[in-house]
């Protein structure tokens, strides 16, 4: 191996791999024969009952007379609409990240005076080990910034006295540390890579501790620290649209399935990255974007529907773009008649397309996720409707907010962190017979796999 290319593929390597798939294939027809639920699904998407949560809910239809109805798709944190959380941050003009952390932790809505304590403790917990920039985020940058986060996490575990300690005290004082943590170790590898990898200028921001998580993204990124009000606020709307979506997605059933064999948190945390970095989990913004790319590349006319649909069509039919059959951002393995993620979204994405200068845009991806359901509906056989997903639009957001294309997953992991630590809590109180009150409903746990269908 010592004179072999560390990433080279050999002839020996073809070779083997060629006898792995000669001896690996299952025939199709037993999965049908043995009603196995691949990725976790049946035909129909529905995915397998393997737990409760209560931390959120989605609803995506309703029982009538023991029949599944479609309904306009609704997500709830703690048993609150997120579209009311979401309103009532805005009217406030407040951010709302930290206060919809702290409901996903603790289960009710901080009072003012609560929340403004909560916040000085993430302040207080957004410190850095000595030198842990220098000796690990510095050292062998990593392209994948992911790969890059998870490094991090499972390095912290080195720092930590306690780090295998999983009483309920000692853990929540972990995820409150990984929850603060998690923007610096995310921006702080991306300016690492650009600076080794792609010869750019090295800012390293100390925190403000004054910031929201979205402005203390925004500051920590960008080499004159300014941002408009606008996009911390719509970065905001982000991080609490993405920091939770029940317990049945990838990363976070993932989250359950770790944390049930008493491992620590740290390890926890890093299975969860490992999840989330996936293209049809946490990835898929990116996807979207590049597909856009290369639709804009392809039409001279961004106005035209039917040239926009015969490019939907070839996306489908596997001749255009990666030839994936996908129309990425288009489609969930819940919803049916629409994300209330995308939906919140959409009604920022318009303003912040007109700040920008990028109209034309918006407009196209209106007529894209118009004309998306039609043209599916037409090439495939579905089982259920089809709308706009949350990442259809986030990337885009993303992009306007001129963040990296190398953070776009990353961001989805600062916010996403605060729904894994509370599964995580939730895990170990449950399998630790704690008793406690009786609630009046729990929503259902499946195990949706992103790996094998896009949610």
């Amino acid at each position: 191996m010592s004179n072999m290319n560390f990433s080279g593929i050999t002839p020996e390597i073809l070779t083997l791999s060629d006898l792995c798939i000669k001896n690996s294939v299952i025939n199709p027809s037993l999965y049908t024969k043995y009603e196995v639920k691949r990725g976790l699904r049946d035909v129909s998407g529905a995915g397998v009952l393997t737990g409760l949560t209560e931390i959120a809910e989605v609803r995506s239809h309703s029982i009538i007379e023991s029949e599944y109805v479609p309904c306009e798709g609704q997500l709830f944190y703690r048993g609150i609409d997120v579209k009311q959380i979401v309103q009532g941050f805005i009217e406030d003009n407040r951010f709302g990240f930290e206060e919809v952390t702290y409901l996903l932790l603790f289960g009710v809505l901080p009072k003012a005076e609560e929340l403004k304590s909560f916040q000085q403790l993430l302040t207080e917990y957004r410190s850095l080990p000595t030198s842990f920039v220098r000796d690990i985020i510095m050292k062998a940058p990593s392209k994948d910034m992911m790969n890059t986060l998870a490094r991090s996490v499972l390095t912290l575990y080195s720092y930590d006295e306690s780090a295998d300690d999983i009483t309920l005290p000692n853990v929540l004082r972990q995820s409150l540390q990984l929850i603060s943590l998690f923007p610096l170790l995310s921006v702080y590898g991306y300016q690492a890579y650009r600076h080794y990898h792609d010869g750019q200028s090295l800012y390293i921001h100390t925190p403000d501790p004054n910031l929201s998580t979205a402005e203390l993204i925004l500051h920590l990124l960008r080499p004159d620290s300014k941002y408009t009000p606008l996009e911390a606020k719509i970065l905001d709307v982000a991080l609490v649209l993405h920091a939770e979506h029940g317990g049945g997605n990838n990363s976070t059933f993932t989250t359950h399935v770790v944390t049930s064999t008493g491992t620590d948190t740290y390890s926890s945390v890093a299975a969860s990255l490992g999840s989330l970095k996936g293209p049809k989990h946490g990835g898929a913004n990116i996807k979207v974007i590049q597909m856009f790319d290369d639709m804009k590349k392809v039409l001279t006319d961004w106005e035209d529907e039917d040239a926009v649909r015969g490019y939907l069509t070839s996306l489908i039919n596997k001749n255009a773009f990666d030839k994936s059959g996908l129309i990425y951002g288009m489609g969930h393995a819940v919803y049916s008649i629409s994300d209330p993620r995308a939906e919140i979204f959409k009604s920022f994405v318009e303003k912040l397309s007109e700040e920008k200068g990028r109209k034309s845009e918006f407009m196209l991806y209106n007529m894209v996720e118009r004309l998306a359901p039609e043209v599916i509906a037409k090439e495939r056989q579905i089982y259920k409707g089809v709308s706009a997903n949350v990442d259809f639009y986030s990337g885009f957001v993303y992009s306007m907010l001129d963040l990296p294309i190398e953070l776009y997953t990353p961001i989805f992991a600062i916010a996403r962190i605060s729904g894994w630590s509370a599964h995580r809590m939730e895990e170990l109180i449950n399998a630790g017979k704690i008793i406690r009150p009786a609630y009046k409903s729990v929503s259902k746990l499946k195990s949706y796999s992103k790996l094998k269908d896009r949610t």
